[in-house]
């Protein structure tokens, strides 16, 4: 697993933007997320941002895993104090009043769950729509733990700066400030989050009103259509 770095020239351009305004913070839950190689590079990604904030939070890089039990290295990982953020490939359809819901959990069959007792930890799939279906297609356990499906209430952060494939889509970084949140910690983590988010945004876009923004390929349109959901959420 990969903790910050501490060495400043292998610091990620978010975190160089807002430097001054990182402060750490610790949280109960265990936050671990499973990143495609391919999105590593991005000058705009949230994830070191995140790992700054939150130094708790643990990044894997790869495709695939044998099981949760192997990805924490503990034989004894219980799989129902575990969720996954995803929101494709529901096992059935929401109904009117869950699709409205902020943070929605569920079981492995569908059954909505209210948030206590609380999660043990979080996994995420930070990558494209495209990125996030690979790594959910080829690790079958993650059907086992539970799931959080977010209904963000406003757009992302990242406005126009980023591309998003359809307008509830929001980053890493918002989603497990929102997940958290539910999870039972402070909601004074979430606002930090954003906060700092929102002002590392506004400084790219500064810095790019001089500098021409190269297109990012991994930002093709037809590579990030949204997963798919059997439920019609």
């Amino acid at each position: 697993m990969n903790p910050p770095s501490t060495d400043p020239t292998d610091e990620s351009l978010s975190v160089a933007r807002v430097r001054e305004l990182i402060k750490p913070m610790d949280i109960r839950t265990r936050v671990i997320v499973l990143q495609h190689p391919q999105e590593r590079d991005r000058a705009l990604g949230t994830v070191p941002l995140l790992q700054a904030m939150l130094p708790k939070v643990e990044v894997i890089v790869g495709l695939s895993w044998p099981s949760l039990a192997r990805l924490l290295d503990d034989a004894d990982a219980d799989a129902l104090r575990w969720a996954v953020l995803y929101p494709g490939s529901l096992p059935r359809q929401l109904h009117l009043n869950e699709q409205s819901a902020p943070v929605l959990r569920l079981d492995r069959n569908g059954n909505a769950l209210g948030p206590t007792p609380y999660l043990e930890g979080l996994l995420v799939l930070d990558g494209s729509w495209s990125q996030a279906k690979t790594l959910w297609w080829r690790n079958p356990w993650l059907l086992k733990v539970q799931r959080l499906v977010l209904h963000p209430k406003e757009p992302s952060i990242y406005g126009k700066l980023r591309k998003e494939p359809r307008r509830e889509a929001v980053s890493t970084l918002e989603s497990v400030a929102d997940a958290l949140v539910f999870n039972g910690e402070p909601r004074e983590v979430r606002d930090s989050l954003r906060k700092v988010f929102r002002t590392m945004v506004q400084r790219a876009r500064d810095e790019m009103k001089n500098t021409p923004l190269v297109p990012d390929p991994e930002d093709d349109p037809s590579d990030d259509e949204s997963p798919p959901e059997t439920g019609g959420a």
